[in-house]
């Protein structure tokens, strides 16, 4: 059968019925413009005001030279600005490179050159840091620094308002098709290099509309917004409530208390955040002080709440809870754990599948398997990358048997309900980041009195699971654990210190040199809960 675009006289879906996240935010300004779109440290933006504003980038994007296709790097802590920059890279049809900001610098320089990104745009106190000022000017990327802190730079650099005054507030007119590439989400591997997760408008997009119709949202929701925008998660929440017309609560970083006050005050109907955010709100000595009335839904991920803590957390703070599983490869939610289910089962369960998703669990030779078989898990939807960014070898490994394999280990319960069980990746997965082992591993070793080092995940009320270096010492090699955590802190982003440092005599070996990771896991299971 031929595709419409090939029959004669369908020229296609062009402008009038494309999929795009740029139009995402148009056309709720132009259902709303004067409601507020985004609260940011008190102060509101409208739709129409953000919408503005992010036409105000695009055009100045695009009268850069830039061109379709061409990449723009945030490195930005969460704002209104920001949220303005990433929708006009995607209004002029480039694509984004998100930044995390907590990464070394030999990482934000891999992904910067792996990308070929061609501007920059990074808050003032972000750029102050010289490591990472120096970086950028060995790169000679040009830069565009969003005055955020009022932090005092090179006056010989642009700000984004400064390049904003005279751009028109005017949607450029951009081909943009829903298969085009919208952004390269760098994520951590199972090597020390992060891979580069491609997806389109479209994988976007159709995640937000099942979002807002899984969890029921409707233009008169409000959600906190503490998470980082740099973030598939958080990025992904704005285009969910932008798609209803609600408005998101932006916060820089999480404090308890700045939260509490801010659903107050905006009078927020979700929350959105981790379970040791939640642990942390509940047990406020101050949470009784603040009006939370308005809260009508509470959203969580990337690991389960203990029992006592959801049991507290339904009866105390919010009746319905959401439990969310995904990975930035295929872009989240992509199992959804119902209010309903979190006092009826207790463990690390998943949900059922999204919307717009198909999940199973496959076996090595591709079989899917029978309801209460363990195997790993897989997915199929529109929201699956479109691959790893000049890497076809992972991308291929990843799409066996017409399924996206996501490393998981799991299996479905009798209810259609994944529960997770292990990891086939040797990923930790910490405080709602990734960090590949193997990350730590080479700072270990780079150490000249260590012989062997391992890193593994720990279960840990407050993290999740916490990195844990297992270190065996050369004959004579003396060093002690502040000193090895000070030496990992020179070498590794905040988020990929170890939490400890367990030196042994000997560490247990496969017949062929590996080291037993699950022995050790079994043997130090239980130190965080002993500490």
């Amino acid at each position: 059968m031929a595709r419409a675009s090939e029959i004669e006289g369908v020229p296609g879906a062009g402008r009038i019925g494309r999929v795009a996240i740029g139009d995402v935010l148009q056309r709720a300004a132009r259902r709303f413009p004067d409601k507020v779109a985004l609260a940011d440290a008190g102060k509101h933006t409208t739709y129409r005001e953000l919408d503005e504003m992010a036409n105000r980038c695009a055009n100045h994007f695009l009268s850069r030279g830039l061109r379709q296709g061409d990449k723009v790097s945030t490195i930005l802590g969460n704002s209104t600005a920001f949220a303005a920059v990433l929708f006009g890279i995607h209004k002029a049809g480039l694509v984004w490179v998100p930044m995390n900001t907590m990464l070394p610098r030999d990482d934000m320089n891999y992904i910067l050159t792996h990308a070929g990104v061609s501007l920059v745009v990074i808050d003032d106190d972000l750029y102050a840091q010289p490591a990472r000022s120096a970086m950028l000017a060995e790169l000679r990327l040009p830069l565009i620094i969003n005055s955020l802190a009022g932090v005092a730079i090179d006056p010989d650099l642009p700000t984004l308002e400064q390049v904003l005054k005279g751009q028109s507030s005017e949607p450029p007119e951009v081909d943009i098709d829903e298969r085009d590439l919208a952004l390269i989400m760098y994520t951590s591997g199972t090597t020390s290099r992060p891979k580069g997760v491609m997806h389109s408008h479209l994988s976007v997009v159709m995640t937000a509309m099942s979002n807002a119709i899984e969890w029921g949202f409707d233009r008169n929701e409000s959600a906190t917004g503490a998470l980082p925008m740099f973030h598939c998660g958080q990025q992904i929440m704005i285009v969910t409530l932008f798609v209803v017309g609600g408005k998101i609560a932006l916060m820089r970083g999480f404090d308890p208390e700045v939260m509490l006050q801010t659903i107050e005050r905006e009078g927020l109907t979700v929350v959105v955040g981790l379970p040791v955010m939640y642990g942390a709100m509940l047990d406020h000595p101050r949470r009784a002080n603040y009006d939370l009335g308005s809260i009508r839904k509470c959203i969580y991920a990337m690991a389960p709440i203990s029992q006592s803590l959801i049991t507290r957390l339904v009866n105390e703070f919010c009746p319905t809870f959401y439990m969310l599983g995904g990975q930035t490869e295929i872009y989240p939610c992509t199992t959804s754990a119902q209010p309903d289910r979190q006092l009826a089962r207790f463990g690390n369960y998943w949900g059922e599948s999204a919307l717009i998703d198909e999940t199973a669990i496959m076996d090595e030779a591709g079989n899917v398997l029978p309801r209460g078989v363990a195997g790993e898990i897989v997915h199929r939807g529109p929201n699956v990358m479109l691959g790893y960014y000049k890497n076809p070898e992972a991308t291929a490994e990843t799409r066996q048997f017409g399924w996206h394999h996501t490393g998981d280990l799991g299996l479905m319960d009798e209810h259609g309900e994944v529960l997770f069980l292990d990891r086939k990746k040797d990923m930790i997965k910490t405080g709602g980041e990734n960090v590949p082992s193997i990350k730590i591993e080479e700072a270990l070793l780079a150490h000249s009195a260590v012989l062997l080092g391992v890193a593994i995940g720990l279960p840990h009320p407050y993290w999740g699971e916490a990195i844990a270096a297992v270190v065996k010492l050369k004959p004579g090699g003396e060093v002690d654990e502040k000193a090895m955590l000070d030496h990992c802190k020179r070498h590794l982003g905040s988020f990929q210190v170890p939490k400890v440092v367990l030196f042994v005599d000997e560490l247990p070996m496969t017949s062929t040199g590996k080291i037993k990771k699950a022995e050790l896991r079994m043997r130090f299971g239980d130190y965080f809960s002993k500490a």
